[in-house]
């Protein structure tokens, strides 16, 4: 959600290097698409829906209502919705801590995911206990079923995080330790979206250029290094690219 949708595409354009075609939602809706595959959607906030300028993850579900009925039953929060969408139907929600995503009922976009190489990284969610999320979430999302396509959750005990794996690949993370009332957004109850990138120090001179600062980075932990960034309304977002000896940012 955005304040200003052509500014904010001008931004991810030359950042990510995604380009935006119009979405099925309506007029105030784009769809970044990078090699011809959709990334992820930018949509116009409105004054209609109290929502602050932020990236925030939906989650795929076979029903809408009944997921949102699962969140109260969990002491979850409800804000917006269920409400139809083009062809599906959606709902914004909160978990206990607050940390705030969606749900989204239907394919108003297709082959949309994560995890893969165009699609977004990997989602992170810092929290106050993790063993708890993972409980909430995989009741409310389903994860950890028997159905087919069904997510795996496992512990990584050398970072004490919990992973859920769709296949072989990590497409989510939750990290303990979050404060509720931490005055450093960072560490407040919240999902972090991550994006790759080919290149990240010319990604970060992009943002830079364009009004964005650089909020934390570069972490050279593991096989990626990656730098967190506030766009230019203010919505957090990492980059990741691959470690290197070379264009080590200072």
């Amino acid at each position: 959600m955005t304040r200003d949708l052509e500014r904010a595409q001008e931004f991810y354009s030359a950042v990510l290097g995604w380009e935006f075609r119009p979405g099925r939602l309506g007029r105030g809706f784009s769809v970044g698409f990078l090699d011809g595959v959709p990334v992820a959607g930018l949509g116009t906030l409105t004054r209609a829906l109290s929502v602050p300028v932020a990236w925030t993850p939906y989650f795929a579900v076979d029903s809408a209502d009944a997921t949102a009925s699962r969140v109260l039953e969990r002491s979850g929060t409800v804000a917006v919705g269920p409400l139809s969408f083009g062809t599906g139907r959606a709902a914004l929600c909160a978990d206990r801590d607050g940390a705030t995503f969606g749900i989204w009922q239907g394919s108003a976009i297709p082959d949309w995911g994560i995890g893969g190489d165009a699609a977004p990284a990997w989602l992170e969610l810092l929290t106050r206990n993790a063993f708890d999320a993972a409980i909430f979430y995989g009741e409310v999302l389903e994860w950890a079923c028997d159905q087919a396509g069904c997510c795996e959750v496992a512990y990584q005990e050398e970072d004490e995080r919990i992973l859920l794996r769709h296949g072989r690949q990590t497409v989510a993370r939750l990290r303990g330790g979050a404060l509720t009332e931490a005055p450093d957004p960072q560490v407040r109850p919240r999902w972090k979206v991550h994006f790759r990138v080919p290149d990240l120090e010319t990604a970060v001179k992009a943002a830079l250029a364009l009004g964005g600062s650089n909020v934390t980075g570069p972490d050279f932990g593991g096989a990626l290094r990656e730098v967190i960034l506030r766009d230019p309304d203010g919505a957090l977002f990492g980059i990741a690219g691959p470690a290197g000896p070379q264009g080590r940012l200072a």
